[in-house]
């Protein structure tokens, strides 16, 4: 069985993108590649065609990420009939949450829009589990950013080889 995961923010050109291939990476560092396919959208479609924004590049590369697809990134929007293969959907604040589980054609597909930082037992601790958008910011905003995706891939990485221990 292949479990996919779709990160998601509002154009899908700075948090979801970063969030798609840092986890990506981590996905393939634990050995599920072969099981685990991640992609990234947006809730708009502001950004359609665009690539990943400058600032979000220049983080991956200042901390060394390998470019898994990053560099030929192009913004789309989710589409509610993307339910159909997407088992876990992880958006970047709550009003992404919002507009994708009012997307959801059923319950059990609203159930599937998860916060990216609820996967991170310090952010849900401290009751942030929003992600502001760095586009708002300068350098500091994406090293933010970054940070907070960090901190939650461990506990993405749990709740993925659970699932597939499910299967």
């Amino acid at each position: 069985m292949t479990y996919r995961v779709t990160v998601v923010c509002w154009g899908n050109i700075c948090r979801s993108p970063m969030g798609e291939y840092l986890l990506k990476e981590a996905v393939r560092d634990a050995g599920l590649a072969d099981q685990v396919i991640v992609d990234s959208a947006g809730t708009s479609s502001d950004e359609l065609g665009q690539p990943m924004h400058p600032r979000t590049a220049a983080v991956m590369r200042r901390h060394e990420h390998a470019d898994l697809g990053w560099a030929g990134h192009r913004a789309r929007r989710f589409d509610a009939s993307w339910f159909d293969d997407v088992d876990l959907v992880l958006a970047a604040d709550h009003v992404h949450v919002d507009i994708l589980r009012g997307r959801a054609r059923t319950p059990e597909e609203a159930e599937r829009v998860r916060l990216f930082r609820s996967f991170d037992a310090e952010a849900v601790a401290a009751g942030t589990l929003g992600m502001d958008d760095p586009w708002y910011g300068t350098d500091p905003a994406y090293e933010q950013t970054y940070a907070e995706i960090m901190a939650a891939i461990p506990g993405i990485l749990a709740y993925l080889r659970a699932s597939l221990a499910l299967s």
